[in-house]
C-alpha cells in the first residue's frame, strides 16, 4: 500500500516523522468523517473528526501532480471540507451554497483538482460549527524542486477547543456579549488606576469605558475561560514533544486552526527566522516573537545548538491562556512553562475614538488615515498583570531564561526597527508604527533588541510586475458589528441581506477594509490571493488571510484570476456564523454563467 494512503490510519504521535521522511504520493486520498466522543479534557464531549484524528490527517502533496480525495459522510448531519489557501476550481472549494451543496449523510464527495503550488496550508470543514468540534488538519506542498535542505519539518498547529458546544457558546455571547471575559476590572484595580492616574482621570477612563460598554479586557471574544489551546491536539499537561540533535536546521510549520485565538508565538532561548507566510516565501527575517491570527500560517527555521530543551509558546493574544510544547533532543524531557506574561488593557485610543456615541453600537468611525495611526501596543510600560482565565492558571511557572543563540549559518537581514505589534506599514503613514524596545526590555530580561515580527516586514523574495499601475477598481469595504447583539456584518449589512460582490475576471481589484468595530478580523477570500500594501510595491506579500485590527483601514490587491462564485469572511467562527460573509462573484465575461475555469 502507497505510504500516503497508510497516513491516515497512524496514530497522531507518528505523523510528524512521515513528514520528515515521506517520499512518496498517492493519487488517491480517504477521508471519512464522523462523530465521535472523545476526553481530551477531563469529560466526554463530542467532536466531529476526520478518519477519528484530532487534528485530521495530515495531507502531504507535491507540486504537479492531481490529486483526487473522497470525501465520506457518516454523520447524520451535511459536511464538507474547504481547502484553505489552495488554488482550485471554485466548484472545489468546499463551501456548501457557493460552491457546491454540500456532502449530505451517507454520501461521498469526490474533490479533484492540480497542485499549482507549494507551501503550509490547512483544511476545514465549512459546515456550520464542525471546524471548532475538530475537522480540521494541516496540508504540506513539497515544491517540485526543494529550495534549502531541512534536517527536519516539522507542523505545530494551534487550534482552541471549547468546554461547551460552540453553538451554546453563541448563544451566549447573543445573550451577553462579555460572557467569556473573566478578566473585567475591579474595584481593587480602580483605586490602584487612582493613584496612578490621579482621581478624575480614573473616573473619567470607567465613564469612557462606559459609555462604549466595554471594558478595557474586551480583547477577545472567546476566552480561556472556556477555551483549551492545544498543539497538534494535545494540552498543555499532555506533553507535545518535538525531537532535534544539536546543529541540526528544523523548519517548524506554524498553522492556526483556531476557531477565534490569535496566538503570540515564542521559543524563549531561540530566534526563529521567518521564511514563509500563508504558503508564500517572504524575505527571511530574524524575530523572538510573531503573532499569527486566525487561519494565518508561518514557516521559521530555528538552529538549536546545544542539548537544551526548549519551550514552544503560544499565548492568546488576551494572556487568558496558552498551548506549550517542548523541543527537545529527548523524548523523556519536558521544558518547564515560561511564565504567562500580563495582558496589555486596551484604550480608548486604539478604538480609534469609537466612544463618541457608539453606546449601541461597536462601530468606530474616522477617516482612514487617523485610522491608520491606531493600535493596540502589544506591551505597555504600564500594563497591568491581569489573573489568567485559563484552567490551568494556578499551574506554578517556571520561566525559562536562555540566552539567544542559534542562525550562525543562517543569512538574513535583521530589521533595524522591529515592531512590537502586528500592525501594517501602510505607505500613507509616516509613523511607520516602530518598536519601542522598552516596552519588551522589562518583560524579556531586558533584552535591548527584543524583535517581534509585523505585517510591515513581510516582503516577497520576487517583484509581482503585475501590481505596477492602478488598479481597474477600488472597494471600500467596513468591517461593522453590533457587540450588545453580537452580529457581524460588512458595511453594516448581514450576509442573508446583503447582494454578491461582482467583479470581471482579470481586473485588479483594490480592497479597502476599514474596521470600524473594536475587535481583530482575519479577512480570507477564498480562491484568491490578496497583495497586502504594506509599502513595499512590487514586492508587497502575497497572503490568504490578512487580519485588519481595531480602528485599522488596510489596502490589498486582488487579481480576479479565477472565475467563479467564492466565499468572502472574517474567519473568525463566530462572526463569520452571524453575518461577517460575502459572495464574490468572478464573472467570465467570454463565458458568461459558465465560470468556465481552466
Amino acid at each position: 500500500m502507497n505510504k500516503l494512503k497508510l497516513l491516515f490510519v497512524l496514530p497522531l504521535s507518528l505523523i510528524d516523522f512521515v513528514i520528515e521522511s515521506h517520499t512518496g504520493y498517492a493519487d488517491t486520498y480517504q477521508l471519512v468523517i464522523n462523530e465521535k466522543t472523545i476526553d481530551l479534557i477531563g469529560q466526554p464531549q463530542q467532536a466531529i473528526l476526520a478518519n477519528d484524528s484530532l487534528p485530521a490527517p495530515t495531507l502531504h502533496w507535491r507540486e504537479g501532480e492531481q490529486v483526487t480525495l473522497q470525501v465520506t459522510n457518516h454523520m447524520q448531519q451535511q459536511t464538507s471540507i474547504h481547502w484553505h489557501g489552495i488554488v482550485l476550481p471554485y466548484t472545489m472549494d468546499g463551501v456548501p451554497g457557493i460552491s457546491f451543496d454540500g456532502i449530505a449523510p451517507g454520501q461521498t464527495f469526490t474533490y479533484q483538482f492540480p497542485i499549482k503550488q507549494n507551501g503550509t496550508y490547512w483544511y476545514h470543514g465549512h459546515s456550520g460549527m464542525q471546524e471548532q468540534q475538530g475537522l480540521f488538519g494541516a496540508i504540506i506542498i513539497d515544491p517540485i524542486r526543494e529550495h534549502q535542505p531541512i534536517d527536519r519539518d516539522y507542523v505545530v498547529m494551534l487550534s482552541d477547543w471549547p468546554e461547551a458546544d460552540p453553538h451554546r457558546t453563541l448563544a451566549r455571547l447573543k445573550k451577553q456579549n462579555d460572557y467569556y471575559n473573566f478578566q473585567k476590572r475591579t474595584v481593587g484595580d480602580f483605586f490602584t488606576d487612582i493613584q496612578r492616574l490621579g482621581f478624575g482621570a480614573a473616573v473619567a477612563d470607567r465613564l469612557t469605558w462606559g459609555q462604549m460598554r466595554m471594558e478595557p479586557t474586551d480583547i477577545a471574544d472567546v476566552t480561556g475561560a472556556t477555551y483549551h489551546f492545544l498543539i497538534n491536539g494535545q494540552t498543555p499537561s499532555q506533553h507535545k514533544t518535538y525531537l532535534f540533535h544539536p546543529g541540526e536546521t528544523l523548519k517548524l510549520r506554524f498553522i492556526n486552526a483556531s476557531a477565534m485565538t490569535h496566538f503570540d508565538v515564542r521559543i524563549p532561548g531561540l530566534k526563529m527566522q521567518v521564511i514563509a507566510a500563508d504558503g508564500q516565501p517572504v524575505a527571511p527575517v530574524n524575530v523572538e516573537e510573531f503573532r499569527i491570527a486566525v487561519a494565518e500560517t508561518y514557516d521559521v527555521l530555528i538552529e538549536p545548538q546545544t542539548e537544551q530543551v526548549y519551550s514552544i509558546f503560544a499565548e492568546a493574544m488576551d494572556r487568558s491562556g496558552y498551548a506549550h510544547a517542548s523541543l527537545t533532543p529527548r523524548q523523556d524531557v519536558i521544558a518547564d512553562v515560561p511564565a504567562v506574561r500580563p495582558m496589555t488593557l486596551l484604550t480608548p485610543a486604539d478604538m480609534g475614538g469609537a466612544h463618541a456615541g457608539h453606546a449601541d453600537h461597536a462601530t468606530a468611525k474616522q477617516s482612514p488615515r487617523e485610522s491608520l495611526n491606531k493600535s493596540i501596543p502589544h506591551l505597555s510600560p504600564n500594563a497591568q498583570v491581569v489573573p489568567q482565565a485559563h484552567h490551568e492558571r494556578n499551574q506554578a511557572f517556571t520561566d525559562n531564561a536562555e540566552t539567544h543563540e542559534g542562525f550562525n549559518q543562517l543569512a538574513a537581514s535583521q530589521p533595524a526597527n522591529p515592531h512590537a505589534d502586528h500592525d501594517t506599514g501602510v505607505p500613507t503613514v509616516n509613523n511607520a508604527a516602530q518598536t519601542d524596545h522598552a516596552q519588551h526590555a522589562a518583560m524579556h530580561g531586558n533584552q535591548a533588541n527584543y524583535a517581534v515580527l509585523n505585517y510591515q516586514y513581510l516582503k516577497s523574495p520576487t517583484p509581482e510586475h503585475g501590481l505596477m499601475g492602478p488598479p481597474d477598481r477600488e472597494i471600500t469595504l467596513r468591517l461593522t458589528g453590533n457587540m450588545n447583539r453580537y452580529i457581524w456584518s460588512f458595511d453594516e449589512v448581514k450576509y442573508s441581506d446583503a447582494e454578491p460582490i461582482r467583479v470581471k475576471l482579470g481586473e485588479r481589484i483594490r480592497f479597502t477594509y476599514v474596521n470600524d468595530t473594536m475587535m481583530n478580523h482575519p479577512i480570507h477570500i477564498h480562491g484568491l490571493w490578496q497583495y497586502l500594501d504594506n509599502g513595499n510595491g512590487m514586492y508587497n506579500p502575497k497572503k490568504h488571510v490578512i487580519n485588519v485590527k481595531p480602528g485599522q483601514t488596510v489596502s490589498v490587491e486582488v487579481p480576479a484570476n479565477a472565475p467563479g462564485e467564492w466565499a468572502f469572511h472574517c474567519h473568525l467562527l463566530y462572526h463569520m456564523d452571524t453575518g461577517m460573509f460575502r459572495k464574490l462573484i468572478v464573472e467570465d465575461t467570454h463565458h458568461p454563467g459558465g465560470h468556465k475555469h481552466e
